[in-house]
């Protein structure tokens, strides 16, 4: 279960990333009240799976997960560039996660 938790920790770092960016420097007040909202639910997610996993091996998923996430985002919402280097380095956080989550 914790690395459902650690999942969904995970996904809602990337809502309040994308809600970060739809803020406005927080002069919206539903983007603002959403990544608020989203960062509440990732923080304790979080919490919940790091009192199983190993710390280390949380934190680096959770922020791969933010990581890649945010940059799919920001290439299918904001128009940011789906360039090779930057897909090939996304491919190597992925794979990072992966060798976490079997060496766990």
């Amino acid at each position: 279960m914790a690395w459902v938790y650690l999942f969904i920790a995970g996904v809602f770092e990337v809502v309040w990333v994308i809600a970060m960016k739809y803020t406005q420097g927080f002069t919206k007040l539903l983007p603002s009240a959403a990544m608020i909202g989203a960062m509440l639910v990732s923080f304790g997610a979080l919490t919940l799976a790091v009192k199983t996993l190993p710390l280390g091996t949380s934190y680096a998923v959770w922020t791969g997960i933010g990581a890649v996430g945010a940059m799919i985002a920001g290439i299918l919402l904001f128009g940011e560039s789906a360039s090779l280097p930057r897909i090939a380095s996304a491919a190597l956080i992925l794979a990072g996660i992966a060798g976490l989550k079997l060496s766990a």
